[in-house]
């Protein structure tokens, strides 16, 4: 003060020419006289003066020690019109906030406490110094710096030191409000106490060393939040916070915490108090549009009452509220529009408290008891709504009607609002806890030094509130950290609504920030009632869970907690809730109808157990049976000129052959093992290569009898039985050699396929080698095709019973039958397959043995006259 500034010096000094009217014009004649004035005080005069006073409404008690204090007694601060031409006036600060106005009284409640036991501060008499901060981080600023420097009008210190007695402040519920305070006092070593500004910012010890607070930091809460919003198994909620920079920072927090559980956001949204009618209708137009129900609000307990007002204007019901601390147990709503419009609502809380007399004391407040104090004038005004003509003026009648006058004769003990209600001290509480740390400090500070009241060090004072250590009336332990936090102690809440239809907060669980992560919720869930006094847990999705058996795909153009669920496709499954992709089964397994396990494929084969094997081993066992029964009626009557004429000896070979055809149809049913597969083919295709060996034999005897014209030695001896069983074995040995070399060098073995279907795996036989497959059937074929080319030339030879004729009906019948099993062998699968080719093998079996035996068999037994010599040789008659 004593030395001129750089800004005085400029304003002295005449740069560019310009001379001392000009810098008079420039900045007024008024403010330039005050600004030489201070200039020439500077330099002549011991006094220090001050340069301007706040005129500022407030509720104060004179004591040895004043404690300041600083509660948004109005929710906010008017704006005022500026127009550089002439001092603003003061502040207006609009709508009284009867819950703030409590704490101002719990503070005033418990210096008097303090004061009247004389137990902590012996001799020391506090007093209180309680301004209004209306929710305003430039008010707050003012109302601290009128704490701190006094309102002397001249000091005698030369280096303007004030006088003022007020160590220490209870301050601002707002966090931005407080961080303004902090900055401003801490360069002043003026601790402060802040019963809930629980900004995480603030726990900066190298930026505010002296901001202390009894209310948990939010770090914890935001934490809490996201796993209270997880435990419900809610993952789409919409978000509101308050339009602060405190309120932007603490909502990105939110939203990361809550994406790192999964969480998605449907909207996020601001509010302020602030805010104009239009903006809150869009606000509720939003949540009334929103696709979840579930809202997160982290908000200010001055703004969320602004909007809780609005939607109860609006009657919007429904919404599943997730509050903060901050507002969820001081709603500002009347009981009953807490109950229609607040039920279910869970949130954070500070423990609740008990304080013995308080609402005595409450209830005492009276006009009377603060002549001409403006808050309680006004207290008293709105509670009643009424007015006084004069500032307390008590004589005047009840007038009747709204906008009376107050009489004073009022009764607090009828009125039931934030005021008098003290069955949630909660934040309360907190204020209750700083007066008594401050009064703990002072406890100590007295015990170890011997400070006076004008000579109060407030170095040595901070260092006693760093070690503050004491037992709060209910037994709770208090203590500040060395981020100058208090205990990480929430309780969860549920507003419910009772019988009557009054809405009433129940305690349902606790968070611990001291424990574990995961151990730090704990909750009650069978206590909570939700919308509408329902049990079940509110509907907070934007998709179902995906079931096992289905995977969840998120939708086009929207967060990840949207998504439909597609079926897991055939063979994959998913055995766990929002799988994300299937799991493909290993090539035995396929999945259950469900698509949720992978089970065993069920195996197919052509087994004897099934209608279709059964079936088939019937007719082979006909077969055989009908073809041995055959053989012994040949063998019965092989001396009979029949027998004797149709080569005996290739018919009973013939028949033999027939029987191992029927029979090897057998190895094609069953499971497939290593030897029925090489058994398969090999045992068939010897067989039939017998069977047409036999048939080509008799077919060439019959036409050379015929053919030839002049027989003789040389041509007979080619068709004598020892050549006729030459021409068998050496046709059927081509074939086993054939089977042989494919037997040993690539045979067939079983398989287990999955080419026909992918749900069940067809037991089969590979043929190994496909060449010596098709050369074993293109040998057949051959056979066959010449066996028919034969037959079909000695068709009309002359004789009474021409075998040619029949061999040339049961080749057309086998090369039929094989001509039509290769289509429907391919397009038949599976177990089909076999099936279809065992009945080609018994359907041309069956085709010889009636075509070549039956009209035999039928002569011999039913037309034994034409079992003579005589009627074989007769020439020209037809059978």
């Amino acid at each position: 003060m004593a030395q001129t500034t750089r800004l005085e010096q400029l304003l002295l000094t005449d740069h560019s020419n310009k001379s001392t009217g000009d810098v008079k014009a420039r900045f007024g004649e008024k403010d330039w006289s005050q600004r030489t004035a201070c200039k020439m005080r500077g330099q002549n005069d011991t006094l220090c003066r001050l340069r301007g006073k706040f005129d500022l409404p407030r509720i104060s008690k004179d004591g040895d020690i004043v404690v300041g204090g600083s509660f948004n007694i109005h929710y906010y601060r008017e704006e005022q019109v500026l127009d550089f031409r002439s001092p603003p006036g003061p502040p207006e600060c609009k709508s009284f906030d009867f819950t703030q106005f409590q704490f101002a009284q719990t503070m005033i409640f418990t210096i008097e406490e303090i004061n009247r036991k004389q137990i902590l501060l012996p001799n020391i008499t506090l007093g209180y110094q309680i301004h209004d901060g209306c929710g305003d981080p430039a008010m707050s600023t003012k109302v601290t710096t009128l704490l701190i420097s006094g309102q002397e009008a001249t000091l005698a210190d030369p280096k303007c030191k004030t006088t003022t007695n007020i160590p220490t402040i209870v301050t601002d519920a707002e966090s931005m409000q407080s961080v303004a305070v902090a900055r401003v006092i801490t360069p002043f070593n003026v601790t402060m106490f802040s019963y809930s500004a629980a900004y995480d910012y603030l726990n900066n010890m190298y930026e505010f060393p002296t901001f202390f607070r009894t209310i948990p930091n939010d770090y914890h809460q935001v934490d809490g939040l996201a796993q209270l919003v997880k435990y419900f198994g809610w993952n789409w909620i919409g978000t509101i916070r308050s339009n602060t920079t405190y309120g932007a920072l603490a909502m990105d927090e939110i939203i990361k915490s809550m994406k790192s559980f999964g969480i998605c956001i449907a909207f996020s949204e601001a509010v302020h108090k602030t805010d104009s009618k239009e903006k809150l209708l869009d606000l509720i137009n939003t949540i009334k549009q929103a696709t979840t129900r579930i809202v997160v609000a982290f908000v200010a307990q001055a703004d969320m009452a602004v909007l809780l007002k609005e939607i109860v204007r609006q009657n919007v019901t429904g919404i599943q509220w997730v509050g903060s601390e901050s507002w969820v147990t001081l709603p500002n709503l009347s009981p009953k529009e807490a109950a229609r419009f607040l039920a279910g609502t869970v949130g954070f809380a500070v423990p609740r408290a008990t304080l013995p007399g308080l609402k005595e004391f409450l209830l005492e407040v009276h006009p009377s008891k603060y002549p001409g104090n403006d808050f309680v004038t006004e207290f008293w005004e709105t509670t009643f709504e009424c007015s006084f003509e004069n500032p307390v003026n008590f004589s005047q009648e009840n007038s009747g009607t709204r906008g009376k006058i107050c009489s004073g004769a009022e009764r607090l003990e009828n009125i039931d609002n934030q005021y008098t209600d003290v069955s949630q001290l909660r934040i309360a509480y907190n204020v209750y806890k700083a007066v008594y740390a401050i009064a703990h400090s002072l406890n100590t500070m007295l015990i170890k030094t011997n400070f006076t009241f004008s000579h109060l060090d407030l170095w040595e004072l901070l260092h006693h509130m760093y070690a503050i250590n004491f037992t709060a009336k209910n037994g709770e332990y208090v203590y500040f950290d060395e981020n100058l936090d208090t205990v990480p102690l929430y309780e969860l809440v549920n507003w419910q609504s009772n019988s009557e239809g009054v809405g009433h907060i129940v305690t349902i669980g606790n968070y611990d920030g001291l424990l574990e992560f995961e151990k730090r919720l704990h909750i009650s869930k069978e206590d909570i009632v939700w919308i509408d006094g329902k049990k079940e847990v509110p509907r907070g999705v934007c998709s179902d869970s995906c079931l096992p058996g289905t995977w969840k795909t998120v939708k086009k153009e929207m967060p990840l907690c949207c998504f439909i669920c597609i079926p897991c496709a055939d063979g994959e499954i998913s055995n766990v809730t929002d799988s994300v992709s299937c799991l493909k089964c290993s090539p035995e397994f396929w999945s259950n109808e469900l698509k949720t396990q992978c089970v065993p494929k069920r195996v197919e084969f052509l087994s004897f157990d099934d209608e279709m094997g059964s079936s088939l081993v019937a007719l082979a066992v006909i077969g055989a049976f009908l073809t041995i029964a055959a053989a012994v009626i040949f063998y019965k009557h092989k001396s009979t000129p029949l027998v004797k004429a149709n080569n005996s000896e290739l018919s009973f070979l013939l028949l033999f052959a027939l029987t191992l055809c029927f029979l090897c149809s057998l190895t094609f049913i069953d499971r497939p093992s290593t030897w029925s597969c090489m058994l398969r083919h090999t045992v068939f295709s010897i067989s039939f290569v017998l069977c047409l060996s036999c048939i080509l034999g008799k077919t060439v005897v019959v036409l050379m009898a015929f053919k030839t014209r002049m027989p003789n030695r040389k041509n007979i001896k080619w068709f004598s039985p020892m050549h006729q069983r030459l021409n068998v074995f050496s046709l059927t040995s081509v074939q086993t050699i054939i089977c042989i070399i494919w037997l040993t060098s690539s045979p067939p073995f079983p398989v287990n396929s999955t080419k026909y279907y992918k749900a069940i795996i067809i037991l089969e036989c590979n043929v190994g080698s496909m060449v010596y497959f098709c050369c074993v059937f293109s040998y057949i074929g051959a056979l066959a095709c010449l066996c028919c080319a034969l037959a079909f030339l000695a068709r009309k030879l002359p004789n009474n019973f021409n075998e040619a004729t029949f061999i040339t009906f049961s080749m057309l019948i086998f090369c039929a039958v094989w001509i039509t099993f290769i289509p429907a062998y391919v397009s038949s699968p599976g177990k089909y397959s076999v099936a279809v080719e065992v009945f080609a093998i018994l359907a041309s079996s069956f085709g010889l043995l009636f075509c070549i035996f039956a009209p035999k068999c039928y002569i011999i037994l039913l037309q034994p006259e034409k079992n003579t010599r005589k009627y074989l040789m007769q020439r020209g008659i037809k059978q």
